[in-house]
């Protein structure tokens, strides 16, 4: 699974030809949860209220660059790598 970026220990992940809808994955040392890129809500998993913070700040700032690589990884084109939080 093509990772999209890395932040304070935060792998954020996208499937090529993933279910809808349009979501990214979070991998913080053991845990995993999904993200709904639309509305930036849990949709599976769990991450402590500091991880889903950060992943959500981050995920707002780039949320238009995700929807894009939403759309290049249903047709299984290279993902494209987004900036992390600083």
């Amino acid at each position: 699974m093509p990772e999209l970026c890395r932040f304070f220990g935060i792998i954020i992940r996208m499937f090529h030809k993933d279910h809808n809808p349009p979501h990214f994955h979070v991998e913080y040392g053991n845990i995993e949860a999904t993200i709904n890129i639309k509305n930036l809500t849990l949709l599976t998993g769990r991450l402590s209220p500091r991880v889903m913070g950060l992943v959500i700040e981050w995920a707002s700032i780039h949320q238009s660059e995700l929807l894009s690589e939403w759309e290049k990884a249903k047709s299984r084109q290279e993902l494209g790598k987004i900036d992390p939080l600083e």
